[in-house]
């Protein structure tokens, strides 16, 4: 046992370090997200899993208003100001209230949304049968006993252990919940059909809370079954979270409307909407969201010590290494986009039609990857400020700019689902240039020639790479590679990408931009492990001192 948690328990001080561990397992989830649809798409028709993804939408709604809040831009800045300043008893006090709380408040609104989910289930997918709505329901109860709550739990494990700087276990938690629900897939399709992987869903959600308690309780945790919203800890993240849920409750709309719209144009149409989130996501959630989570512990502790030009240091670090890592993918999935596509979800319930037109809803998607990327870093600089109103009041702009664009694209002008990821990646820059603006301002302003100058020869990285792409695959796809036949579809896919990125980083290291030997940087320390995931780092950027890849 003690093996184990010298393993899993080993402290991550640098955000390199940190990232590297949340990236691992950010891209291994992901990937088993990427199975997990796969297997959807060949057990399932379109139009099943239309009902199946809808069913999402009301439990992910509860979830994001009790956790999400809460946890980025409230509790862990607060909680690790208590531990920073010596205060652990109290901080552990004020986690399990937090808990109790975030519990109480989900008993008392599920038990309404239960009882009409029927009701809530049809203005949710207006576009649904009957019979649709029956089971969009249905899926709907069970989800907010079993997924709902596990994961509202596991949330907070997940933010306490991150504070403690302990990276490994919150960052396998969601890799055991993909493997939960592919093993409902596998296991229990022929006795339950659709409803298989719903069940999964519980069984990964139970598996992401329960992988955190050992380690949780290592460290010294002990849960009180107290409630005391006087606590004076407690009252700071209700003041913090207030404009993050509200931003939050605002942003919910917009996916609430982006559902009620893709269900008008069908079912099968809100599973392509979905697959191609679910693919644009993968690198937002592999660069933006880990390297935002690493940093936010030392932004935090650098707001707490005052250390402005380290606070900016690790903002423009961070910045660099998400558009670095960003550009040549959004590249990639523009013009590589039908080829991606049929790797993933190539089934034969998953027609050509729909492939095309999940490809096409990809590609405008992929405009704003980069700035969906950067809105992660910039709003935790804000929380670490202890700022939340601020990218709630431009998150809530956006939010908007991007539910009047879908409506106008969908209801009005009649385009397919595909306009509904313009219409979000509109939003997206938007809310990416506002939020730099403002926190340009808060801070006294970043340095521009370091802040741009990597910026701009990135991006004439990517834009070089991208043509020569483009020729290749249509030469390729055409004279070389018969893409009929997966093995095929695998070279092409592969000969292009690993041109295109080549290239990409071959010019960037031309140009003289830092970022390229941080890549190099982490490909040894793949190679040697041990180094960045069992030690911490020579220099700790939460003692103060840079790190050395950041």
């Amino acid at each position: 046992m003690k093996r184990v948690f010298s393993l899993f328990g080993r402290e991550q001080r640098s955000v390199s370090g940190a990232a590297l561990i949340l990236m691992s397992m950010v891209f291994t989830s992901r990937i088993l997200g990427l199975v997990r649809d796969r297997l959807l798409a060949a057990r399932f028709s379109p139009d099943e899993l239309g009902i199946y993804f809808a069913a999402f939408r009301i439990p992910n709604l509860l979830f994001e208003l009790l956790v999400m809040g809460a946890l980025t831009s409230a509790f862990i800045p607060v909680f690790t100001k208590y531990i920073t300043q010596e205060k652990k008893e109290e901080a552990w006090r004020i986690a399990s209230i937090l808990v109790n709380l975030s519990f109480l408040t989900l008993l008392l609104v599920a038990v309404p949304v239960f009882i009409w989910s029927r009701q809530i289930s049809h203005l949710m997918a207006p576009g649904f049968t009957g019979e649709q709505i029956d089971i969009m329901a249905g899926f709907t109860r069970f989800m907010i006993i079993f997924q709902v709550i596990p994961l509202l739990i596991g949330n907070f494990f997940t933010g306490i252990l991150q504070s403690f700087n302990r990276f490994w276990l919150p960052a396998i938690a969601p890799v055991v919940y993909n493997i939960g629900i592919i093993a409902g897939i596998i296991v229990l399709t022929p006795a339950l059909h659709l409803a298989a992987p719903v069940a999964g869903v519980g069984i990964g959600a139970f598996l992401f809370m329960a992988i955190q308690v050992p380690l949780l309780v290592h460290l010294g945790y002990r849960h009180r079954f107290t409630v005391d919203i006087r606590h004076k800890g407690v009252q700071e993240v209700g003041r913090l979270m207030a404009p993050r849920t509200l931003g939050l409750a605002v942003s919910q709309v917009d996916t609430t409307v982006d559902l009620i719209l893709s269900s008008l144009l069908g079912a099968r149409m809100v599973t392509i909407f979905n697959f191609a989130q679910h693919l644009q996501q993968l690198p937002v959630g592999l660069f933006g969201a880990t390297i935002a989570q690493a940093a936010l512990p030392s932004l935090s502790v650098s707001s707490a010590r005052e250390e402005k030009e380290q606070f900016k240091r690790t903002i423009i670090s961070s910045l660099h290494q998400i558009i670095f890592f960003v550009l040549p993918v959004s590249v990639l999935f523009i013009i590589l986009r039908i080829p991606v596509v049929r790797l993933v979800f190539g089934a034969a319930q998953f027609d050509w039609e729909a492939t095309v037109m999940t490809g096409m809803t990809l590609s405008a998607f992929s405009i704003s990857l980069a700035a969906q990327a950067m809105v992660q870093v910039l709003a935790r600089g804000f929380y670490a400020l202890y700022d939340s109103k601020t990218p709630v009041v431009v998150g809530i702009v956006s939010i908007a700019v991007n539910s009047v664009l879908s409506i106008l694209f969908i209801q009005v002008y009649h385009l397919p689902v595909w306009s509904l990821g313009l219409s979000t990646s509109v939003a997206s820059v938007a809310n990416g240039f506002f939020l730099f603006i403002l926190l340009d301002r808060k801070i006294g302003g970043f340095t521009r020639e370091e802040l741009l100058g990597p910026v701009i020869k990135m991006c004439l990285a990517a834009l070089a790479a991208g043509v020569p792409l483009f020729i290749l695959l249509r030469l390729m796809d055409q004279l070389v590679f018969d893409t009929t036949r997966t093995f095929g579809l695998v070279l092409l896919t592969g000969f292009t990408g690993g041109i295109g990125l080549s290239i990409y980083v071959f010019i960037a290291w031309v140009l003289g931009v830092n970022e390229v030997q941080l890549l190099l940087n982490l490909i040894t320390k793949v190679r040697r492990s041990r180094h960045v995931i069992f030690e911490p780092a020579t220099e700790v950027i939460n003692g103060g001192v840079q790190d050395k890849l950041s």
